[in-house]
């Protein structure tokens, strides 16, 4: 197979940690400048909240996959 039997889990595994890190880094440190109007002073928490649980989910199915 391309690049291993394991491909699927590495990916979800990394679009999880991503995913993760992203929106936890959002709601840490938001933008100091804004780039237009439209841009939001710090990014939505509910929203934020919500894919950085998906994003846990994915990285630990991702990484329990791995291991099993």
């Amino acid at each position: 197979m391309f690049l291993g039997e394991d491909l699927l889990a590495w990916l979800v595994l990394a679009i999880g940690a991503a995913l993760t890190v992203g929106n936890a880094l959002a709601l840490i440190r938001p933008p100091e400048t804004k780039r237009n109007d439209d841009d939001l002073a710090q990014a939505p928490k509910g929203r934020a909240i919500a894919y950085i649980v998906v994003g846990v989910i994915a990285a630990v199915w991702g990484l329990a996959t791995l291991l099993a």
